[in-house]
């Protein structure tokens, strides 16, 4: 078998160079895609749900992509027609996905629509990315491998970068708000900027890599076992799989569990700690003679009482007199009722005004002689009333509701019904919004720590200690966001979390490399990929519940800043994880932290 021929400089990067249009969709689905479904309407206890798609298609799409492709021989080349195909499928997706709630769907409609175009996203990137890991492994000799990777890893450092700040630099140019229920400009043309830039990267690569005929490769790189259609029994793998595959399984589980939260709940946990967003209040279900009923519509009749989370008013009485408005503002602007719903501020109804104060009833200025008064229209139900719930209801020209997936419930008087509320902030603010941007920052001021810090790592003498305190000191910056209410402090926190990004990045692939030997490493490193994927899945599954069990702070931040001190108390536990790794007695020689290995743990994440 050949020696592969040394590759130019310019060579190199060119087999790597769509990794940069690779990673800015990957940042932009890191760092927006919770942004996108609270500002559409998603409950915060649900966006963890959301995340179970991108780890569960990682699991699937990446296996079957690499194995399809060690098959693929045509005039376009190996690995090549996966890329330009996992591309093409971004490119479209990035297009639709931040305009979910711009179709003239409900919002339920809405968030289903955009959680397909969520999946679709993650396996295309999957799709896309996994071609450059290989193109590597199939043209670059042993020498150059480390330079190879290198420039990948700088590749897709830049590339992350570039997707977490264009929300932010946009906002200089576009509008970073928009209308009930529909993203931002700023976010909207992020996307549409990454798709851009995906395609010529794309372009590009195709343009200037030739990859290998089947003759040369085999020349090179031997014939393949895989491809003759030889497999191994991964079952049998796994029973034989060495101890430090489990134990370093494990703390990755705590890491990668942690992670996914931050993912989930980072936009809406700064936008009330450090930006102080406004809050309103939803209903999260209604108690009938004692039997609790959630959903986003609830109707008596055919008059809404419940519409889409907000108890609707039926009137106001003014100066004695009822008066069905829908707009009742006070002459500063405040508003009392909006769209015929009561406007919470910060999760409180808004104080009635009294006698003498002059409102604004549907444009039309009023003095008060008495005090203001809401009848809600559910203080008008009666047991003669049918009540019914819907997950799906839709305005029609007509003013008459289209309702979908229709339940009776229970007849009632008002008497007999409790309203429970959640308190959520207001996703459609500036406040907001601009909380979204920044926590592009944040996402990027962590990524290039981890850079630095993965410079410091090979200093420590023991990798127990440099994998344990990189993990401690994560876990530390996770919990200080709990107290922090600066947007500028919270540079430091997340700044410190990118040390255990870092560790996480390269230690355990480096741990568990050192335990391997025989010609099953490829099959096991594909294997320890379940132990970032399968974490990711279960924190999602249980996110909510947590949520649920959050305490109600008193320090002004949302209850989804708890999902943070989460992440950290689950660092700690993965710091703590760490001594019960025995690493075997070759893989003692010091932090050995090649670019290869962080570059392979970045792609697979």
């Amino acid at each position: 078998m050949k020696t592969k021929p040394d590759l130019g400089f310019w060579k190199l990067w060119n087999l790597s160079f769509g990794f940069f249009g690779v990673q800015i969709a990957y940042a932009l689905q890191s760092s927006q895609v919770s942004r996108i479904f609270s500002t559409i309407g998603a409950d915060p206890h649900d966006l963890s749900y959301f995340w179970i798609l991108p780890p569960l298609m990682g699991l699937i799409v990446q296996p079957i992509i690499g194995t399809a492709s060690d098959r693929t021989w045509n005039r376009f080349g190996r690995r090549l027609p996966y890329l330009i195909l996992g591309a093409a499928i971004a490119v479209v997706v990035m297009c639709f996905l931040p305009n979910a709630g711009s179709l003239g769907l409900t919002v339920s409609s809405a968030i289903i629509f955009g959680l397909v175009m969520l999946m679709l996203l993650d396996t295309s990137i999957n799709m896309a990315m996994q071609p450059f890991k290989m193109l590597v492994g199939d043209m670059v000799n042993e020498k150059q491998k480390g330079l190879a990777y290198s420039i990948q890893s700088f590749l897709c450092n830049a590339g992350s970068v570039v997707g977490y700040i264009a929300p932010i630099i946009l906002a200089l140019f576009l509008a970073n708000t928009a209308p009930e229920g529909q993203v931002p400009p700023t976010v909207t043309w992020a996307f549409y900027l990454g798709a851009l830039i995906l395609v010529l990267c794309v372009i590009y690569t195709f343009a200037k890599v030739k990859e290998m005929p089947p003759a040369e490769y085999a020349m090179y790189n031997g014939s393949s076992e895989n491809a003759k259609g030889k497999r191994d029994n991964l079952f049998k793998l796994l029973a034989k799989a060495p101890k430090v595959f489990w134990t370093v399984g494990l703390v990755q589980f705590f890491c990668w569990a942690a992670f996914l939260y931050m993912w989930s709940y980072s936009t809406d946990a700064i936008a009330g700690g450090a930006f102080h967003a406004p809050s309103t209040q939803k209903v999260s279900s209604i108690v009938i003679n004692g039997e609790s009923f959630g959903d986003n519509y609830v109707f008596a009749d055919e008059t809404v009482i419940v519409d889409h989370g907000q108890l609707t008013t039926a009137a106001v009485m003014i100066n004695g007199e009822r008066v069905e408005a829908g707009e009742v503002t006070l002459a500063d602007g405040s508003a009392i009722i909006t769209k015929g719903e009561l406007a919470y501020v910060n999760g409180n109804a808004p104080a009635m005004p009294a006698a003498n104060v002059e409102v604004i009833v549907d444009g039309e200025p009023v003095v008060l002689t008495q005090d203001m008064a809401v009848i809600t229209a559910l203080s008008e139900v009666t047991p003669e009333h049918k009540l019914s719930q819907a997950h799906i209801a839709k305005l029609n020209a007509d003013g008459v509701y289209e309702k979908e997936e229709v339940t009776d419930l229970p007849s009632a008087a008002a008497a007999d019904i409790e309203v429970k509320y959640d308190t959520v902030l207001n996703a459609q603010s500036k406040e907001y919004q601009d909380a979204g941007n920044w926590n592009g920052i944040l996402l990027a001021v962590q990524g290039l720590v981890a850079v630095l810090w993965a410079i410091v790592l090979p200093r420590f003498r023991n990798r127990r200690v440099a994998y344990s305190v990189s993990l401690l000191i994560g876990a530390i910056g996770f919990a200080s966001i709990w107290f922090v209410d600066n947007q500028w402090l919270l540079l430091v926190s997340y700044g410190i979390v990118g040390c255990a990004w870092a560790a996480m990045l390269a230690m355990p692939f480096t741990i568990l490399t050192n335990a391997l030997s025989g010609g099953n490493i490829g099959a096991y490193l594909g294997l320890f990929n379940c132990t970032i994927c399968v974490p990711q899945i279960v924190a999602a599954l249980v996110g909510g519940a947590i949520l649920g069990l959050a305490p109600m702070l008193q320090n002004g931040a949302p209850k989804t800043t708890f999902m943070l001190v989460v992440s950290g108390i689950l660092l700690l536990v993965g710091a703590l994880a760490v001594w019960i790794v025995k690493e075997t007695s070759g893989s003692k020689q010091g932090v050995n932290v090649t670019e290869e290995e962080i570059m392979t743990e970045i792609a697979d994440a």
